[in-house]
């Protein structure tokens, strides 16, 4: 990283939440500012938390996750979303996002930080391997 001030923190507001749309808007394309917006509120009602890595005042890397209980791993850490700015990729910012997520699934008690990837990411299935995760599942879907 660079010497520039960096931190992660939680989007506990309207401000916060907006800020973390350019970067989230790079993986989820499909949803206009007002839609992201809407939608993450009616997440966080749900349980879904979202946090971002702030550099100089503006968010590189985003997150939005949940935590989870079930028969197969316990209570877990589920990440829904992460992704990093484009322009802010290979800066190591990825890699402090997901460890501020192993830090805050331990801090909770779970036993287990789990995500999804689409089959056409492959960069970041080299990151995360990079990271030390191992792929442990297919994941299967029926759109309606």
């Amino acid at each position: 990283m660079t010497n520039s001030q960096c931190i992660t923190r939680e989007a506990k507001t309207h401000a916060d939440i907006s800020q973390c749309f350019a970067v989230m808007h790079q993986l989820r394309p499909d949803y206009s500012h007002d839609a992201f917006i809407h939608r993450v509120i009616e997440q966080m009602a749900e349980g879904y938390r979202l946090a971002f890595l702030e550099v100089d005042g503006k968010a590189v890397s985003v997150t939005g996750f949940r935590i989870m209980n079930n028969l197969a791993w316990g209570k877990f850490l589920y990440v829904d979303d992460l992704v990093t700015d484009g322009s802010h990729r290979s800066m190591n910012y990825g890699s402090e996002l997901l460890n501020w997520l192993k830090i805050e699934g331990r801090k909770l008690k779970c036993s287990q930080l789990h995500l999804d990837s689409g089959v056409q990411r492959t960069d970041a299935h080299r990151f995360y391997a990079r990271e030390g995760m191992n792929m442990t599942c297919y994941h299967y879907a029926i759109i309606f």
